[in-house]
């Protein structure tokens, strides 16, 4: 009863600070897929260890990502870990392992009148930005995730993925009604979207499926117009009129580069994370009301950082990447705040624990 006593007064205490710094009003969610410590570690390398982004977080913590089922996970179980707060098997997205729906932190916010948008490097019905929307019992029914994309109440979608609604619909011209039906104004490009309506709500598909890797400047783009729509939406008046908002940004394709062994690749996309997680701080250093959560939904390839000759008498070895898997590894997970309650994450905690904290935060 003491111990239990002197954790509820603890966590007053903390909900308290955090209340008497002012409320949290925008969570933006940055999501490095398949960004372990050592790919930041490699990051910082190759800049000569000059501060970079992730040297700049206000506060850090760690968190463990193992699924119900599996100590290494997949990304649709992590993702619904870091979606809903709940751990369920891997493959599965948004529902526990007995096949009953999870809440996402997105739906949350939509119950509380907030705007939610998603962008990704890859296809939107993928694992990790799929576990914010969906619920479904297997992460490669494609067509119907791209089913439920629609039936979301999502307010910016920004990746690839036209070909699964391809799929499902039947053909361009009949995916393109449906997502008029859903009452989304369909975006085919980056240009387009640019010149997209901030007010409305806008699904944008501009790839078939990912968007690609090695696609420069991208993700901070798509980063920086999903903010602009979101703020105007949460000014909006009327029915548009929204309560602040939840973004979740993912970094998709640094996986991709872990699971081929291709450090100079993910460094590259690691590059284009980072810039859009720049974005994401600077909107939140001018808007203070604003946390900026940056994580990793599991780490990919066992990447390790090695001296490249065992001589240390030498002034400088050399470092080689090294790979130890095409796989996920079971390693723990940086998590990286920026802005207003940054403070109230700290520790080592599950990955379902952040979600938790996160929800509070709405609350």
């Amino acid at each position: 009863m003491r111990r239990f006593t002197i954790c509820a007064m603890a966590m007053l205490l903390s909900i308290g600070t955090l209340l008497a710094q002012g409320p949290v009003k925008n969570i933006i969610y940055m999501i490095g897929d398949g960004m372990g410590l050592s790919s930041v570690s490699m990051m910082q390398l190759i800049n000569n260890y000059e501060p970079t982004i992730f040297d700049q977080a206000e506060n850090i913590a760690l968190q463990k990502t193992y699924s119900a089922d599996n100590r290494v996970t997949d990304s649709a179980a992590s993702g619904t870990a870091l979606a809903t707060g709940v751990k369920t098997n891997n493959t599965m997205l948004g529902m526990r392992p007995d096949l009953s729906h999870a809440e996402s932190i997105m739906e949350l916010a939509q119950r509380k009148g907030m705007a939610t948008g998603v962008v990704v490097t890859t296809y939107l019905q993928h694992a990790t930005p799929a576990a914010f929307y969906a619920h479904i019992d297997s992460r490669h029914k494609l067509a119907e995730i791209s089913e439920q994309l629609l039936r979301s109440k999502l307010d910016v979608a920004i990746g690839g993925g036209m070909a699964f609604f391809e799929e499902r619909y039947g053909d361009k011209e009949e995916a393109q009604k449906a997502i008029a039906e859903a009452g989304f104004e369909y975006v085919s490009s980056m240009e387009e979207l640019e010149n997209a309506d901030n007010n409305s709500r806008t699904l944008a598909l501009v790839s078939d499926k990912e968007v690609g890797a090695d696609s420069g400047s991208y993700l901070a783009e798509a980063t920086s117009k999903a903010l602009t729509m979101l703020e105007a939406q949460s000014k909006g008046k009327g029915k548009r009129s929204k309560r602040g908002f939840v973004l979740m940004v993912e970094g998709s394709l640094i996986d991709s580069m872990g699971h081929g062994n291709n450090a100079e690749a993910q460094q590259k996309e690691m590059e284009s994370f980072m810039q859009a997680i720049k974005v994401a701080v600077e909107y939140a250093r001018q808007h203070p009301d604003t946390l900026v959560v940056v994580t990793a939904d599991h780490e990919t390839g066992g990447l390790a950082l090695i001296s490249a000759n065992a001589d240390f008498n030498l002034s400088e070895q050399g470092v080689e990447f090294k790979w130890s898997t095409g796989g996920h590894s079971g390693q723990m997970v940086p998590i990286y705040l920026y802005g207003a309650g940054a403070e109230w994450i700290n520790g080592i905690m599950e990955n379902t624990e952040l979600n938790a904290k996160l929800k509070e935060l709405i609350k």
